[in-house]
């Protein structure tokens, strides 16, 4: 495997164990209706509560399709609800539920557990050095917006 490929399979494994510690612990907290793929995109609505879907979907790098398909699977499920925009009434923002309440209070105490996890294993100035380095990666490799 060349170089770029070993790095990005790298990532996506490191990220996958990341993510399914993460979904571990809050399935013992009952969220037990939850696929990885949902994570990311509750994170992203976690810190930008009321992001229209199309923010969400460049944020977590979905498509349109893929993004529509994912919040509608949580509305359905209890997490989300979309709201038209009010400037204009196309545009849907997501906003969380009273379950999705209860949820974002659950993640941001698991992430908190799970960033222990790897500053104990890690340390902070190799996670500090990693977080540099991968962010450097992006800034040189990241599509530019149109």
């Amino acid at each position: 495997m060349n170089l770029i490929g070993k790095i990005g399979s790298l990532l996506k494994i490191s990220y996958r164990i990341y993510s399914h510690a993460l979904l571990k612990q809050l399935q013992e907290k009952g969220f037990n209706d939850l696929r990885p793929s949902f994570l990311e995109i509750l994170i992203v609505i976690s810190d930008k509560q009321g992001a229209s879907l199309k923010e969400i979907g460049e944020e977590c790098f979905l498509k349109k399709q893929t993004m529509t398909s994912h919040i509608n699977e949580l509305v359905k499920r209890g997490y989300v609800k979309k709201v038209k925009g009010e400037k204009d009434r196309r545009e849907q923002r997501v906003f969380f539920t009273e379950l999705g309440g209860k949820f974002q209070m659950s993640l941001k105490e698991e992430i908190n557990n799970v960033q222990q996890f790897y500053l104990n294993n890690i340390g902070e100035i190799e996670l500090l050095k990693i977080q540099n380095s991968l962010a450097e990666l992006i800034d040189k490799t990241k599509p530019k917006q149109k």
